[in-house]
């Protein structure tokens, strides 16, 4: 898949093949969707507690008598139907992480990479060289390349420079491509990334093929020229119009 990449100016300053393993893989709502969920329940510290009738402070002894008094029975002070008792069934410290395999994680960020390209909220550029780290500079190619609203920044590797020049602008986050993640992809209207972020991401996520795949590769390619060869032979040659005059009795 050949896309632009663009300068800091907002111009297309070149054109590069990207992989379509990682960039061109179809929408999986479900893969991409327990991924989200299984990250938001991963964060949860899960540290909430709520006392019990055995460490809730207060007497274990019978408030009075069982019978003879008129009122309903009544336990210990400690009981959950009354103010200052413990809690019943109640929350307790416990883990929220989520286990999700590896090649589904993979797939996930793939697609939401994918989905980004097709909608054309991802950009390339050819780097971003930024001389004081000054958030008006930032600010300044962000406009040029027509990025409004939230904006996921992703370069090769951590850069302080691009860190301080986008920490003052809302709504703008940096990450470097061995970071991205499905909650921050999502989350984001548009994405920049660098040549060289690109390139790491596909080293990152490009999906291992077997031996039979790899030497089915070139079989397909031929199929799939072919196929574009006879399409391409059917919309030269010319129609016949369908005779409107009527065969004779």
């Amino acid at each position: 898949m050949q896309v632009a990449v663009y300068n800091t100016a907002g111009e297309v300053a070149d054109k590069i093949e990207i992989s379509d393993d990682v960039f061109g893989v179809g929408w999986r709502e479900g893969v991409v969707h327990q991924a989200m969920v299984r990250q938001l329940a991963n964060r949860r510290l899960g540290m909430h507690d709520t006392k019990t009738r055995s460490t809730v402070s207060g007497s274990g002894k019978k408030l009075y008598q069982q019978k003879h008094t008129g009122r309903a029975r009544r336990g210990d002070i400690t009981s959950p139907t009354l103010k200052g008792g413990a809690v019943a069934f109640g929350p307790h410290p416990r883990s929220y992480r989520q286990a999700m395999p590896k090649k589904m994680r993979r797939l996930a960020i793939r697609c939401a990479l994918s989905s980004k390209i097709a909608d054309g909220e991802l950009k390339i550029l050819q780097g971003l060289s930024l001389e004081n780290g000054k958030t008006k500079e930032l600010a300044h190619v962000l406009e040029n390349l027509g990025s409004n609203g939230t904006v996921l920044v992703a370069t090769a590797e951590v850069d302080p420079v691009v860190i301080q020049a986008a920490r003052n602008i809302p709504g703008v986050k940096t990450t470097p491509a061995a970071l991205l993640n499905v909650l921050d992809l999502l989350r984001h209207r548009s994405v920049l990334m660098t040549v060289d972020a690109v390139r790491k991401a596909e080293a990152l996520w490009q999906p291992k093929k077997t031996e039979a795949q790899k030497q089915e590769e070139p079989e397909k390619q031929e199929e799939s020229k072919k196929q574009v060869e006879e399409a391409t032979v059917a919309e030269k040659k010319p129609r016949k119009r369908a005779s409107t005059r009527s065969k004779p009795e």
